[in-house]
């Protein structure tokens, strides 16, 4: 075997291996998400204590009504998404500069330098322009219902929620996450409360699957495309 084959050998081994380590960690990276993202389960209450013919007991929760807003560790609250965002951007930059040097010829005993029967005289001169121009527009919308769960009350009385939707459609999956503070006065009558209305919101709308899989560019694609790319 020529050494050549043999350090082709070495590196296709390395590159497989190298494939399969970032396999790995990506669906590790993935698993450690969905454990993230799990519906919170509600607070197990206590025990009553045991009945004694009074109608108050010290240190018991009583509800005179029930409110069928969420409120609690565990319940389940359904957020409106009304998003629709519109961003542009235009910038322009001119520059422009020259210099133009003249040295005249020295002089020797009274009389001009010459070279090759011209005068010694020399000038510099540089010239250079700049024209750029950029643009840029986005815009997105999303709508729809989410239904996540309660999963911290804060001593101020907002709600942490958090929740995700799993919608498998043949050989891909849709995956859209959202988390953020809720105000308890904001939440209206249904139990819902507008996308618009939750604080410090972080949603995530992405796939998984074959589908996804053939929409994102290889590592080698990414590479020629990225600043790191000389040329």
């Amino acid at each position: 075997m020529s050494f050549s084959s043999l350090c082709m050998r070495i590196a296709t081994a390395c590159l497989v291996l190298g494939s399969l380590a970032g396999c790995a960690a990506v669906q590790q990276h993935q698993q450690m998400e969905d454990a993230k993202w799990a519906a919170t389960a509600p607070v197990e209450q206590q025990a009553a204590p045991p009945a004694d013919g009074s109608i108050y007991h010290d240190m018991q929760n009583m509800e005179l009504f029930n409110d069928s807003r969420a409120h609690r560790i565990g319940d389940i609250l359904t957020i409106n998404l009304v998003e629709a965002m519109q961003a542009s951007k235009k910038s322009e930059t001119t520059t422009s500069k020259s210099d133009k040097v003249n040295v005249g010829a020295p002089q020797v005993l009274g009389q001009s330098l010459r070279v090759l029967g011209q005068t010694a005289n020399s000038s510099l001169n540089s010239a250079n322009s700049f024209d750029g121009a950029g643009s840029s527009t986005q815009s997105n919308q999303l709508t729809g219902q989410l239904t996540v769960t309660v999963a911290q009350r804060l001593s101020n009385g907002n709600l942490l929620v958090k929740g995700e939707k799993w919608l498998t459609i043949n050989q891909g999956q849709e995956l859209i996450r959202i988390s953020g503070i809720v105000r308890a006065q904001d939440i209206g009558q249904d139990n819902s409360v507008d996308s618009t209305r939750v604080a410090d919101a972080r949603i995530t709308y992405t796939g998984r699957g074959t589908l996804d899989q053939a929409n994102t560019q290889g590592w080698l694609a990414k590479f020629f495309n990225s600043k790191w790319m000389p040329f």
